[in-house]
């Protein structure tokens, strides 16, 4: 997590020096009359769009950076990743259970494709698909559940 920790205040930076250094290029650029005077109006060097659009995107990885470093320092401990000395099976939690021979999740996908076809070809075929959508999910969640909710 320091390692991304790291990148995320790099990039805010490279953001922010990038947003600089267009703000000064618009008012150059300006400055020599090459730019469509409607375009800029009167008075305003700068091109407000990408100017904005770039700090706002060093803003971002400055709170992305801020969020990963609370978190890291919050966890109290290394993470598998930083540590030179880790195996792999140390950053290999148990995700849980899965059927392998389950027909449920095509099911799902199915439904779904349903609902977006309905979406572009008629309102009518996503009501299908909401409905086959919530008996599929139904039977994937209780796919091991036989008799008075046996397990």
């Amino acid at each position: 997590m320091r390692a991304n920790v790291i990148l995320f205040w790099i990039l805010a930076g490279f953001f922010f020096v990038a947003t600089a250094g267009y703000t000064v290029w618009s008012v150059i650029f300006s400055s020599q009359r090459l730019a469509p005077s409607s375009s800029s109006g009167p008075g305003t060097p700068i091109e407000w769009v990408g100017t904005i659009t770039l700090g706002l995107c060093g803003v971002l990885a400055a709170f992305i950076a801020f969020y990963l470093g609370r978190v890291r320092n919050a966890q109290g401990g290394e993470l598998p990743e930083d540590n030179v000395n880790a195996n792999i099976d140390d950053g290999d939690p148990e995700s849980g259970f899965f059927s392998p021979f389950s027909w449920w999740p095509i099911l799902v996908a199915a439904s779904l494709g349903l609902i977006f076809l309905g979406l572009a070809v008629g309102f009518w075929v996503s009501i299908i698909g909401v409905g086959l959508g919530v008996v599929t999910l139904v039977g994937w969640t209780f796919e091991y559940y036989r008799g008075y909710f046996a397990r």
